[in-house]
């Protein structure tokens, strides 16, 4: 809990002096290169998080992987290397984007699907959500080979079931309400 609170106070403290040096963006792209590069790379993530590797080099590390960004995030490196913190990245960048996309009014929807979306598909439901939810929208996928078919929609507190597993829910339900047979 500790942690959480400590990586939404570095987060907020990042979206303000982005805001204030008018770079918010910038180092919103930047957030989110560094968030993908620690899923995709399990061992800088690990390394990030390591005690035994000292600070300096988790420092020249970042330097070398990150060259082209911004200042802010840059220092963002530093600062937390010397608090002792680095740590927390991946729980400051998640809070970090979330703030940004509160701030920014900008909707997470999130999709499930039975197999990877295309990207037409993809431009697709991300056009209805914009459509529906009257704001900015990003979209984000799982896939759960349980539904069968079709796909799952969550947007904040609305979910709408269109895969095939909760058609089979809703038939067996009404079949077990309603006696045919």
């Amino acid at each position: 809990m500790a942690n959480t609170r400590a990586a939404q106070r570095y987060a907020k403290a990042i979206l303000e002096l982005a805001k204030e040096k008018a770079v918010l963006k910038e180092v919103n792209s930047d957030f989110r290169l560094l968030e993908n590069t620690l899923k995709e790379n399990k061992n800088l993530a690990n390394i990030l998080k390591s005690p035994v590797v000292k600070a300096s080099d988790k420092q020249a590390i970042l330097n070398q992987i990150f060259t082209n960004v911004n200042a802010i995030t840059q220092n963002t490196f530093a600062v937390l290397i010397e608090n002792g913190r680095i740590a927390l990245i991946q729980d400051v960048v998640k809070q970090f984007i979330r703030l940004y996309d509160e701030d920014q009014n900008i909707k997470v929807a999130h999709v499930t699907t039975a197999t990877a979306l295309t990207p037409a598909m993809h431009t697709k439901l991300l056009d209805k959500v914009k459509q529906l939810t009257g704001s900015e929208a990003t979209l984000t996928n799982a896939i759960d080979e349980s539904i069968l078919g079709g796909f799952i929609l969550r947007v904040g507190d609305l979910q709408y079931d269109a895969s095939v597993a909760g058609k089979l829910n809703s038939l067996k339900k009404k079949f077990n309400q309603n006696a045919y047979i």
